[in-house]
């Protein structure tokens, strides 16, 4: 069974840069990544990495964000730092975690909001 704290969000003005944190506890834990879903649209992939490393970005946050992880005792911490925030990435941010075998488990999300 995996857990998901997220942290981090909030409202910022244009231009602007947080730090999202997604603490997974558990085992097994492989790909790690965080998705968006902004009001009356789909959730959309923002970030992901994989168990070494390897990590895609949307073409709307290439430039802007970086995706990293790190192993603590019995927990992976996942983390987005944005930079020269956009009105447009305003949305409700979910830490998501794949485990072997492909299971996977989502944070409860966080709120990101952009001022122009």
């Amino acid at each position: 069974q995996v857990q998901l704290v997220e942290s981090g969000g909030g409202l910022v003005q244009a231009g602007g840069s947080l730090r999202l944190s997604c603490a997974a506890s558990g085992s097994s834990i492989n790909a790690m990544g965080w998705y968006r879903q902004a009001p009356g649209k789909q959730r959309e992939l923002v970030a992901f990495i994989t168990s070494n490393s390897i990590t895609i970005y949307a073409d709307s946050v290439k430039g802007r964000c970086t995706i990293s992880r790190d192993n603590a005792e019995n927990t992976v911490n996942l983390y987005l730092h944005m930079n020269n925030l956009k009105p447009e990435d305003t949305a409700v941010y979910y830490c998501n975690i794949v485990v072997t075998g492909g299971k996977n488990y989502w944070g409860q999300g966080t709120q990101v909001t952009v001022s122009s």
